[in-house]
């Protein structure tokens, strides 16, 4: 089979790997659809495990199944989670499935920019999510990015009476914007550098949108009254951006670092004007089982338009340039691999 593999940003290579055998209790996903995160061409975070077959939010067709899997049959449409936790830990006790050791260390074979992928056992026990019939493939995609979405807001605790400042218009802001919306917050703004993606946040519900390239914190200020933003969402790796956000927060407001710089950057923390004025940062790493459920429930509902935040459509052999679409954040949004398009 084909498949699609990493070394960097600028070498994805089309490459020819033996298609998956099964155990009894796996199955094999024929991927139809995959989508390329943010995360994925995070070189700091991706290169030093490469090369690699990466993809995370695979959706396809179930093509085998082993002899002791009973839910599932040859022929149902799903999404898989790449990562399961245990769900007996301390840290999934108290809430932080993510923090998972078992989360950390399981995840299907060999990634979802591949024509197959070998769906472990404890992904198929705890981590497959069946695509109703009116939910394309492409749409199914966006299951575990809208996931992590749901689960920083529900951790940062955003309200309809909120104003959010969401830094960095990409995928995930954008996501965040609609899932905003989708509980009635209505003082949305939105930074970015990128004029195409400052469009495209108004298109999707953004109430206002600053250049990033201007001082956001006074524009902020001239957009919402004098006042800074409740709750401040990062979603975007660059420096400046975590920086800004520090200036950005109001008296008793909340910073979320949804994305966070590379691990050599040291912020400069004013914390003793966050003590002063109970200033909380907070951080959201993935999604658990609780979230992937929402995500769906909110696609089903139509909560969240995912369908017209998809730019591109590639077959798998278009990798390298969905790698380039994607790294480069000029006009795109959703990048999606289609793996077996005929």
């Amino acid at each position: 089979m084909h498949v699609a593999m990493y070394y960097n940003n600028k070498d994805v290579r089309i490459q020819e790997m033996p298609k998956p055998t099964i155990g009894n209790d796996e199955f094999l996903l024929k991927v139809m659809a995959s989508g390329i995160c943010g995360s994925d061409v995070t070189e700091w975070y991706r290169v030093p495990k490469a090369p690699k077959v990466l993809g995370h939010e695979a959706t396809g067709i179930i093509d085998e199944v082993g002899a002791n899997v009973s839910r599932y049959k040859v022929g149902d449409r799903v999404f898989v989670s790449h990562h399961v936790p245990c769900n007996k830990c301390r840290y999934c006790q108290r809430g932080h499935q993510t923090a998972c050791e078992t989360l950390h260390t399981t995840n299907y074979f060999p990634g979802g920019f591949s024509q197959y992928v070998r769906v472990p056992k404890i992904n198929v026990e705890h981590g497959v999510y069946s695509l109703p019939d009116d939910m394309s493939f492409e749409e199914g995609t966006f299951i575990e990015p809208l996931a992590c979405v749901a689960r920083g807001q529900r951790l940062s605790g955003v309200c309809k009476d909120d104003t959010v400042l969401i830094i960095g218009g990409g995928l995930a802001g954008i996501l965040h914007v609609q899932l905003a919306r989708a509980k009635d917050v209505q003082n949305i703004i939105v930074s970015d550098i990128n004029p195409f993606r400052l469009t495209q946040a108004e298109k999707f519900g953004a109430t206002v949108t600053i250049n990033a390239k201007e001082n956001v914190a006074q524009k902020l200020k001239e957009a919402n009254g004098g006042r800074l933003a409740d709750q401040v969402i990062v979603c975007t790796g660059a420096t400046p951006a975590a920086i800004s956000a520090l200036d950005c927060v109001d008296k008793g407001g909340s910073i979320l670092f949804f994305a966070v710089p590379d691990p050599t950057v040291r912020l400069p923390v004013p914390i003793t004007d966050f003590w002063r004025n109970e200033i909380t940062m907070k951080t959201s790493y993935g999604a658990a089982p609780q979230d992937l459920e929402e995500s769906l429930e909110l696609l089903k509902q139509n909560e969240v338009n995912v369908k017209d935040m998809i730019t591109h459509r590639l077959s798998l052999l278009e990798a390298a340039e969905g790698f380039r679409l994607v790294a480069t954040a000029g006009e795109s949004l959703k990048v999606i691999l289609e793996p077996n398009r005929v």
